[in-house]
C-alpha cells in the first residue's frame, strides 16, 4: 500500500509538472480528462483540476460496482493529480522553451507520471482508469488505449488551439503514450 500512494504521489507530481510547467504556456493539449480539463480552461478560464473532478464522479461511480480497488487507488490518484496540477499552475511563467520542445518533454513528464501510477495498479482516474480496466478485459496494453482516446480528445480540441497547436499536441500525447507503455503494468494475458 505504501508503494501505491507513493506512486500516486510522485506520478501525480510529475503530472502537474508537466502540465503546468510545458504545456499551458503554449496552450497544449493533453488527452483524457486532462486534455478535456485543459480545453475547458482555455476557452473558459476554469481550473483544470477542478473540472477534472467534476467530470470524474459518473466514472468512479460506474467503476465502485465493477472494483473497489480500482475506485479506491484510483480515487486517490484522481483527487492527488487534480490538486496537482492546480497547485502547480505557478509554473506555468517557469519554463521558457519552444513548442515542440515544451510538447515533448511535457509529454514525457506526463507519461512518466502517468506510466508509475498504472505499474502499481493505480491511475489518475478518468480515460486512464477506463484504459486500465479494457486493459485487463481485452489484454491490450493500457498505453494503446489510452492512445486512442487522447486521439479523439485531441481532435475535439481543435477550434480551441488551432491546427499548429493540434499537431503539436500530438507529439504530446505520442511521448505520453511512450512513457506510460514503457513504465505501465503489462496486461496479464487471458488464459
Amino acid at each position: 500500500m505504501l508503494d501505491k500512494m507513493a506512486a500516486i504521489f510522485i506520478g501525480s507530481l510529475l503530472i502537474g509538472i508537466g502540465v503546468n510547467g510545458f504545456l499551458v504556456p503554449h496552450q497544449l493539449l493533453d488527452g483524457g480528462l486532462i486534455g478535456i480539463g485543459l480545453i475547458l480552461h482555455y476557452h473558459y478560464d476554469i481550473p483544470t483540476g477542478f473540472m477534472m473532478i467534476l467530470m470524474s464522479i459518473p466514472l468512479y461511480i460506474l467503476v465502485w460496482f465493477y472494483n473497489k480497488e480500482y475506485f479506491f487507488y484510483g480515487i486517490v490518484g484522481f483527487l492527488v493529480s487534480s490538486f496537482s496540477i492546480d497547485m502547480f499552475s505557478f509554473l506555468r511563467e517557469t519554463f521558457h522553451v519552444q513548442m515542440i520542445i515544451s510538447s515533448i518533454v511535457g509529454g514525457a513528464i506526463i507519461g512518466i507520471g502517468i506510466g508509475l501510477m498504472l505499474r502499481f495498479e493505480t491511475s489518475t482516474g478518468g480515460t486512464d482508469l477506463i484504459a486500465q480496466i479494457l486493459s485487463n478485459i481485452l489484454s491490450i496494453h493500457a498505453g494503446i488505449i489510452i492512445l486512442l482516446i487522447d486521439g479523439v480528445v485531441l481532435i475535439s480540441g481543435y477550434n480551441i488551439v488551432g491546427l499548429h497547436t493540434l499537431l503539436a499536441s500530438f507529439i504530446t500525447i505520442l511521448f505520453v503514450a511512450l512513457f506510460t507503455t514503457l513504465l505501465g503494468k503489462k496486461p496479464i494475458p487471458k488464459s
